[in-house]
């Protein structure tokens, strides 16, 4: 699939190399152009981080293009000037189901913190705020699980 320009990830604040790891893998599947990384998220290309993000990645941290930036909120800002519908995964009380949210492109892609979940800063600078349905015990899964699902689902509107 080839990648399009018109839909990013801004990662705001993941603490696991892991979970970076499988952002990187699940965006070079979906087709995203690039992978903004924020905050405390860990970087491919630092000897203390690489070994645990590539070990996930598989690779595909050497082929979809990343920036860092300290602060997420400037990213968002950065990106509604340049078009970009911004689009946050968190359980809010405006949250909406993902699958009954209909993308509009260009789209930023906003995923949190493994216990924080997406920063105030940033969710009151989203055009939509996603959820991800719960039934079980736990209230939320895990934040690479539950960007590909998401990721997945708007994908298939930015191939029609």
């Amino acid at each position: 699939m080839n990648k399009t320009k018109d839909f990013v990830v801004i990662c705001d604040g993941l603490r696991s190399l892991h979970n970076v790891g499988s952002v990187f893998r699940t965006s070079d599947g979906v087709g995203m152009s690039k992978i903004y990384l924020c905050g405390i998220t860990g970087m491919p290309d630092t000897q203390k981080h690489e070994r645990q993000i590539s070990k996930v990645a598989l690779g595909a941290q050497n082929y979809i293009p990343w920036e860092y930036a300290k602060q997420s909120w400037r990213v968002v800002e950065k990106l509604k000037k340049e078009g970009y519908q911004i689009v946050s995964l968190e359980q809010t009380e405006n949250s909406i189901l993902y699958t009954k949210f209909k993308p509009k492109f260009p789209l930023a892609f906003v995923i949190g913190n493994e216990n924080k979940g997406v920063k105030k800063s940033v969710l009151s600078r989203s055009d939509v705020v996603i959820e991800i349905p719960m039934t079980g015990t736990k209230k939320s899964l895990n934040v690479s699980v539950a960007f590909g699902i998401a990721a997945y689902w708007i994908s298939g509107f930015n191939r029609k």
